[in-house]
């Protein structure tokens, strides 16, 4: 079965960028339907029999790898041949090498590359310098890049469309409190780690209050709101760029 290897932060991650995957390949792809979609590629982690891997994890996996398939990294000095790798940059090169190395048993197409900026730019210009790195060399490797702006729950916003009278409201008192519309420009709102001020600020309890902190109604978000709409609204969180 081919795969497509999935790199993000946490599982909330993997739900959120896989199933936007998926949408955008159904919509590009003119006789392919959703339910199709199993039978042509699996969603995996680095390790076989797992739907994802996480970043924190990288470094473990790798150490799995060597000592139960010999796996031996390329020498890596943290340069690339466009200079010193910004950061994420060292780490997404791990990650790319070591699929390469598991290609040669795998089936593996595609890999994404999930990341928060988290008021961390760089991250995205080091995830790029790392794709730009293997890009081109065999065997073939799609590597998709999603950056949340500044984090998922930036992304998960830019979908709500409130679907109640009680929704409404709770847009509405939002956009009193903050003087501007966290849906439409989530990306203004501020990551944990600005601190424990404002918290109201935060995305984080933005979504959990609009939501009335209901999985099920953040999935809708991403699953139902229109790719046309999430596209317009996710110009300056990075979802419009991970969408096209």
């Amino acid at each position: 079965m081919v795969e497509f290897i999935v790199i993000v932060e946490s599982r909330a991650d993997a739900e959120t960028a896989t199933k936007l995957a998926e949408r955008v390949l159904v919509e590009q792809v003119n006789w392919l339907d959703e339910e199709q979609l199993q039978y042509f590629f699996q969603w995996s982690g680095l390790e076989e029999s797992t739907s994802y891997s996480c970043w924190k994890n990288i470094n473990p996996i790798s150490q799995r790898f060597k000592e139960t398939l010999n796996y031996r990294p390329p020498r890596f000095l943290g340069h690339g041949t466009s200079g010193p790798l910004k950061a994420d940059g060292a780490a997404a090169m791990k990650v790319l090498n070591l699929i390469r190395f598991l290609q040669r048993n795998r089936k593996i197409e595609a890999v994404l590359l999930i990341r928060d900026l988290d008021n961390q730019p760089q991250r995205r210009k080091g995830l790029k310098q790392a794709r730009t790195e293997h890009a081109g060399k065999p065997p073939s490797l799609a590597i998709v890049i999603g950056t949340a702006n500044r984090m998922r729950e930036a992304w998960v916003l830019n979908g709500f469309i409130a679907l109640t009278d009680e929704e409404e409201m709770l847009l509405q008192d939002k956009l009193g409190m903050l003087q501007f519309d966290p849906c439409k420009e989530s990306h203004r709102l501020q990551s944990p780690s600005a601190g424990h001020q404002d918290v109201w600020r935060k995305s984080k309890t933005v979504l959990k209050d609009l939501t009335v902190d209901n999985y099920f109604r953040e999935q809708q978000c991403w699953e139902e709101t229109s790719l046309e709409h999430l596209r317009q609204t996710g110009i300056y969180t990075g979802l419009t760029e991970y969408l096209t």
